[in-house]
């Protein structure tokens, strides 16, 4: 894959030292150049619309110190079990009616059972045939499951990296980086897309982030989707009271991720309820261009529809077609 964008741009053999010079640039000179390469692969002013429904919420025996849906923390959420297909169905014809092009399904468990798969096999087919891209999240795949979720039209599996692999045993001990790296090998085999990030925020430090960003832009293929989380911050975590990432630093990852893995789609995730108009209008300029809309992000808020379309015409921003 390296060499094959235009003058090179995309790139699977990026050093740590490229991408730690390129962190260290200048704010407005890595805008710049994540805005020139955004222009280059991208309509600049369309942006991707998804949206995500948590389809199995809570009791997840991971211990991932950011999430409400651990069992391990005591956070109040109510767990609910796989939600029906048809009800599914029914959401995602709503998010279809919203403006929405692709709909992803989230389930909060540690790798899915067969006998679960195939309810959630024929929610990706029925939402497929709604004409909406498909995605899902249900912990670690195995081969034969990845293959199966294919099989139903799966479009996009997400899995994230979260952050740098010396930071991950910070966040998370029940399942290792290579168990993630894993299940990233195996939906590719499978020939299904990848969506995969992380969260900023977590304590981790600038050369974490560098960290994580290289590791991602050196997977070969690139993640087609790459979300970039701000943590939320939700009583009952371990991460709760951590302290808040600096909204330039954020920005200046998005123009990182941007740069390094340029036809990939940068999708602003969990975290931008906290945000200005003015940082979200930062991060479009800085090459995002994904979005979840829709109150919810599995079990944590998320700005309204109603308030992403009135940003979008402050901005001259326009959903981008389903396939793009």
């Amino acid at each position: 894959m390296d060499g094959n964008g235009a003058g090179g741009d995309v790139r699977t053999t990026w050093t740590l030292d490229e991408v730690r010079a390129l962190h260290a640039l200048p704010f407005a000179d890595l805008v710049f150049r994540a805005q020139t390469l955004h222009r280059r692969y991208f309509d600049p002013n369309a942006v991707q619309v998804s949206t995500l429904l948590s389809i199995k919420t809570g009791a997840c025996p991971e211990d991932c110190a950011y999430c409400p849906q651990s069992v391990r923390h005591d956070t109040g959420l109510e767990r609910e079990a796989l939600m029906e297909p048809d009800d599914v169905v029914a959401r995602a014809r709503a998010a279809r009616e919203s403006g929405a092009t692709r709909f992803c399904m989230g389930a909060a468990w540690r790798s899915p059972k067969d006998r679960d798969l195939e309810k959630v096999a024929k929610m990706v087919e029925d939402v497929a045939a709604l004409g909406l891209e498909t995605c899902a999240t249900l912990g670690m795949l195995t081969a034969p499951q990845a293959r199966r979720l294919k099989q139903a039209g799966l479009d996009y599996y997400n899995h994230n990296l979260d952050t740098s692999e010396a930071f991950y045993g910070e966040v998370i001990t029940t399942r290792t980086y290579q168990d993630r790296l894993d299940t990233l090998a195996a939906v590719r085999e499978a020939g299904i897309r990848v969506c995969c990030g992380g969260i900023l925020g977590m304590g981790e430090t600038g050369e974490d982030r560098v960290a994580f960003l290289h590791r991602l832009a050196t997977l070969d293929p690139h993640p087609e989707s790459v979300p970039i989380n701000n943590l939320v911050q939700v009583e009952g975590t371990p991460l709760a009271g951590t302290a808040p990432l600096d909204p330039l630093e954020f920005v200046r990852v998005v123009a990182l991720a941007r740069t390094l893995m340029p036809r990939s789609h940068v999708r602003l995730s969990a975290g931008r309820s906290a945000m200005s108009d003015e940082l979200q209008a930062l991060c479009f300029l800085a090459g995002a261009n994904s979005v979840f809309y829709g109150e919810k992000l599995l079990t944590t808020g998320n700005p309204d529809t109603a308030s992403d379309r009135a940003l979008f015409g402050r901005l001259g921003i326009r959903p981008e077609p389903a396939g793009t």
